[in-house]
């Protein structure tokens, strides 16, 4: 008997560490394909609150990423950027969001040249909603996941996590291929 609640106890307490473990995003669904997308309000690079209502009537590439200046995220907004004239003919918007300040922003689009918006999401609650935060060093980043929003508002088309080097060019791809139906 003694060896069964040892076995119940173990499992119980890996079960405990297990979910412990767990990225944070793992623990909040994203929105489905043909649901009607989160709503929100942020700061973006230029100082101006921006809603997702802003947009109605546009394409939105919505693009979670984790962080200002570094590799992967300065990769994924250059090749955003190179396609940006692309997106526009689309009748398509960009709009990259991190935990990164407003002020951070700024800075990234000045140096790297990039003319789309950029979301500060400081306290990670739209990507939360959208199921796009994880935990890195005790602190929440957003995920790499992006989101394509139709003009009536809803969810047409899911990437998780994203590698950054040719998703630019898979998402003109799933944006032609969407406006074709």
């Amino acid at each position: 008997m003694r060896k069964y609640v040892l076995i119940a106890f173990l499992a119980a307490v890996a079960g405990i560490v297990t979910w412990a473990l767990k990225p944070v995003n793992a623990l909040t669904e994203m929105p489905a394909v043909g649901s009607a997308a989160p709503t929100f309000k942020l700061t973006t690079n230029e100082g101006k609150e921006a809603s997702l209502s802003d947009f109605k009537g546009k394409w939105v590439v919505l693009y979670f990423y984790p962080k200002d200046f570094t590799s992967g995220c300065t990769l994924e907004a250059h090749n955003f950027q190179r396609d940006l004239e692309k997106y526009t003919a689309l009748n398509t918007v960009i709009l990259g969001v991190s935990v990164d300040t407003a002020d951070s922003h700024k800075e990234f689009c000045a140096k790297e040249g990039l003319n789309f918006k950029l979301l500060s999401d400081t306290d990670a609650k739209v990507s939360t909603v959208y199921g796009s935060v994880m935990e890195y060093d005790g602190s929440k980043l957003s995920a790499r996941n992006t989101f394509i929003i139709d003009p009536k508002g809803n969810i047409a088309k899911v990437y998780e996590k994203v590698k950054p080097s040719g998703h630019s060019e898979e998402v003109l791809a799933a944006l032609a291929e969407l406006q074709k139906q």
